[in-house]
């Protein structure tokens, strides 16, 4: 992603924060490579209800909408988790919050592979989606406020570990075979174990993220906090959505613009690894440019390339594109939002849970405004979402400027 050059230096300046990094005594070098390991496996166990949903039919006897029931109750479990972790985030250690959340994880992942009912196994989903997130929300919230100025670098390096693990997934399932998807989550299960033993690498206590903000900087959440959380959420909901609407409805777009099965699918596979790429990418350039600067661009580029994606030539590449430009904004944006409103501790929760909710809810509201306009018409309907993002970000920049 390009900086944008309309944004003074000094609006870059203003978003570092002035104390020194706290990497050395946040994370230990052990516990970070723990938790890119974490967050593989965390996008490993989401990838993998899925392809597992002909198994799951044939074996319990389910229709395909009950089936999908299993990544339901795992998301569930995962907004669940997020709000409970937010709620003894600094009551209790963090080393014993991940902890038990990587249990969770390993329990519940145990569960539905053992599982002899639809029921238990529901239940099991829900359980590992409690702890997933935990996961999610606590090590970005540790990464968010551990490591300085290079939070935002460190985030987009953490998600991008998530992409890994979500391409692996169906991999891993494409390998074995569908029916043996009790194998697959019982090995992830055991694979959980291990980051047990690196979390003495993570400081129990970490000082809240309004420390290590100037004084001048809670201007927002002094004038309007209410309304930055509520643009915030905005941006985090529909960003994902579209994340979710691509994912989902790419292939059945190029079907019907012309492209074969195959290559619609390998398109959409391109799309979700250029993700993964994104972040990796972008990881350097947040160490010389803003987080507002970067999910500028991203929006900006994300709207261009959907845009561009109602051009049948072209649909493959710029969805592609909309890939490599919507990967930094969930991790970019978490510590703009600590640096925006730093005494709403709260904040982080209400959007990963948010995000989440986006994520689900995507599917159906897609899928109603398409029964109205056509498949034709899906870029520009996510087009139309994506410029809205672009208009929440500049809201965003004004009110922070407006506060300096």
């Amino acid at each position: 992603m390009l900086p944008v050059t309309s944004l003074p230096v000094t609006a870059q300046q203003s978003a570092r924060p002035l104390t020194p990094p706290l990497a050395p005594s946040v994370f230990s070098p052990s516990a970070v490579v723990a938790s890119c390991v974490g967050f593989v496996l965390i996008g490993v166990l989401q990838a993998l209800y899925g392809p597992s949903i002909p198994a799951l039919r044939e074996e319990f006897g389910l229709s395909p909408s009950a089936a999908g029931l299993g990544l339901s109750a795992h998301f569930v479990g995962g907004v669940a988790g997020v709000l409970l972790f937010d709620r003894l985030y600094g009551r209790i250690g963090n080393r014993r919050l991940l902890g038990v959340s990587y249990l969770l994880m390993a329990v519940g992942a145990a569960g539905f592979a053992l599982a002899q009912s639809w029921p238990v196994a529901l239940a099991a989903a829900l359980l590992a989606g409690l702890g997933f997130g935990g996961i999610d929300y606590g090590l970005n919230q540790l990464f968010a406020v551990g490591f300085g100025h290079r939070s935002t670098a460190m985030l987009n390096v953490l998600n991008a570990h998530f992409g890994v693990g979500a391409i692996l997934g169906p991999a891993l399932i494409g390998v074995v075979g569908a029916e043996h998807y009790p194998a697959v989550f019982l090995g992830f299960a055991l694979a959980n174990l291990p980051l047990l033993l690196c979390l003495r690498g993570v400081r129990d206590r970490v000082p809240p993220a309004s420390s290590e903000v100037p004084e001048s900087g809670s201007g927002v959440l002094r004038r309007s906090l209410g309304s930055v959380l509520a643009v915030f959420v905005a941006l985090y909901v529909l960003h994902v959505g579209i994340e979710a609407g691509v994912g989902g409805w790419e292939p059945t777009h190029l079907e019907t613009v012309g492209y074969g099965a195959g290559a619609a699918a390998t398109a959409t596979s391109v799309y979700w690894l250029m993700m993964t790429v994104g972040r990796f990418l972008v990881a350097p350039l947040a160490l010389r440019f803003s987080a507002q600067a970067i999910i500028t661009v991203s929006c900006a580029g994300m709207t261009v390339c959907l845009l561009l994606a109602t051009v049948p030539g072209l649909a493959p590449y710029a969805y592609a594109g909309v890939g490599l430009f919507i990967a930094p904004i969930f991790p970019t944006g978490l510590p703009w939002l600590n640096r925006a409103a730093p005494g709403a501790r709260r904040a982080g929760a209400v959007v990963i849970a948010a995000s989440m909710v986006g994520g689900v809810a995507a599917g159906p509201a897609l899928g109603k405004a398409i029964e109205w306009s056509g498949i034709r018409a899906v870029p520009l309907l996510l087009c139309a979402v994506s410029a809205v993002c672009l208009a929440a970000t500049l809201w965003l920049i004004r009110a922070e400027r407006s506060a300096g």
